[in-house]
């Protein structure tokens, strides 16, 4: 017997997701400290594994509910909206306690730095050659990313995926010019606050955008798979808000850390 609902809201079905979800994170969490101390990742590469079983299956049944039984109502959608939103603002709040720290020791550098910024010993990246290039690769992305929500707005197919593919491709070379920034650093996390708020600051943002990468790399998989409509693509809107968060903190990231702090 079909059940018909007289209200317009998702009453979400029972799920497993949100447990597996939070018993692959307590395993992650245990395994990087098994790694720290034992040196083994056993436990560390399980946790990762349920996560990515369990990220997989979430996302496929959310596309579902919202796709294909139509459980994603106008009100569902502004609610969905709202959260993003929230989300996002409590995003800026978690880089702007790392901006107070930042700012907190560079304006006023204490007796154990020397009274110096950059604490004496640490070689500061030049900010006009790879700090550059990764804003233009991230600025690019973000022009790409819009370029894609005007052409699904337009329901131009061909052109959505190019510059879908076009963001996905810069973001992976933003992520590979970190790494190559990282390795190539004179001066590790450890180096006083200077490299503790450096590498946390970036660090953090790296992550942000392998996760960006990733919400944009599914929203390619479900726009091939004809999920999203010019009426209809709120998880699309969602990937490009937070494309665009993180487009921005690297503007503060790039002007406050490698150009004024340098």
């Amino acid at each position: 017997m079909k059940i018909h609902w007289n209200h317009p809201f998702h009453l979400v079905d029972f799920s497993p997701w949100p447990l597996t979800g939070a018993i692959s994170t307590f395993l992650m969490v245990s395994g990087l400290v098994k790694w720290f101390h034992q040196y083994n990742m056993n436990l560390f590469l399980l946790g990762m594994l349920i996560t990515l079983m369990t990220m997989y299956q979430w996302w496929r049944d959310i596309s579902r509910e919202g796709t294909f039984q139509g459980h994603h109502t106008l009100t569902v959608v502004n609610g969905l909206k709202w959260g993003m939103i929230l989300f996002i603002i409590s995003e800026v709040f978690f880089f702007i306690s790392f901006f107070w720290s930042f700012f907190h020791s560079s304006l006023s550098p204490a007796i154990e730095l020397g009274m110096n910024w950059p604490p004496m010993g640490v070689t500061p990246f030049n900010p006009f050659q790879i700090p550059l290039l990764n804003t233009v690769v991230l600025l690019t992305s973000g022009i790409s990313i819009t370029w894609a929500h005007h052409s699904l707005m337009e329901n131009n197919y061909s052109q959505t995926i190019n510059s879908l593919l076009i963001t996905i491709i810069l973001g992976i070379y933003f992520t590979m010019l970190q790494a190559y920034e990282y390795v190539e650093a004179s001066f590790s996390i450890a180096d006083s606050i200077y490299g503790a708020s450096f590498f946390m600051m970036t660090g953090f943002h790296g992550i942000h955008v392998l996760i960006g990468t990733t919400f944009i790399i599914v929203c390619l998989l479900r726009h091939k798979n004809f999920h999203f409509s010019s009426s209809h693509h709120f998880g699309f809107e969602a990937a490009a808000w937070y494309w665009h968060f993180v487009d921005v903190v690297w503007l503060f990231l790039y002007v406050s850390i490698y150009w004024w702090g340098n």
